[in-house]
């Protein structure tokens, strides 16, 4: 699928993996990510989807690490937790916050299916393993809007492979080097800057 990456993804990941700072950026990317993903829908399902992704986005924090230390680099595991989100998405039917369309589940699962597997990850079941002991929150389902098939924000056609967009060209693969110069400081969360990391 196709994944912004700048600087300060990179320093989220170094924040992720760094002890007690870590726990200050991931409430941080989950506000970040939950608020993200309900400006894609309706003003009017915000409020009752919102518990249910902080829910889901706090967990995926840890497939990213768990994936990381597989030895997926930073867009490959970024984009593992994204997959995860969208099979999510699908079986709720919120159509309009998926980031790719519904045919291509299943291809993205296949890409990442031994890590998957190894995590008991599912499209039915999409936190597998990294799903919390109390669950999460419930939200209701529009199966309506899948029906109807408005995937709006929606990107088809990048399911191969993971493809950056570094804001000046996309590039196919998720092997970019890490730079040399990330702070910490740069991540969400961590310092008081509030500007998001995109996605």
């Amino acid at each position: 699928m196709k994944l912004r990456q700048n600087v300060r993804h990179w320093a989220a990941k170094k924040a992720l993996t760094t002890p007690i700072v870590g726990e200050k950026a991931r409430a941080k990317l989950v506000d970040l990510h939950t608020s993200i993903f309900l400006d894609k829908t309706d003003e009017s399902n915000r409020d009752e989807r919102e518990a249910h992704l902080d829910d889901f986005f706090a967990a995926t924090m840890d497939t990213y690490v768990a994936a990381l230390d597989a030895g997926f680099t930073e867009a490959e595991a970024r984009e593992v937790t994204h997959i995860q989100a969208n099979f999510d998405f699908f079986n709720h039917g919120w159509a309009e916050m998926m980031e790719f369309p519904g045919d291509e589940l299943e291809e993205h699962y296949r890409r990442y299916e031994s890590f998957f597997v190894a995590h008991n990850i599912t499209i039915d079941d999409p936190l597998g393993d990294f799903r919390p002991v109390g669950g999460i929150a419930d939200a209701p389902a529009t199966p309506d809007a899948m029906e109807e098939g408005a995937f709006e924000n929606a990107v088809a056609g990048f399911a191969d492979d993971v493809y950056l967009d570094d804001g000046e060209q996309i590039h196919k693969g998720g092997d970019t080097e890490e730079p040399e110069d990330v702070s910490l400081e740069q991540s969400p969360g961590v310092s008081d800057e509030d500007a998001p990391a995109d996605d």
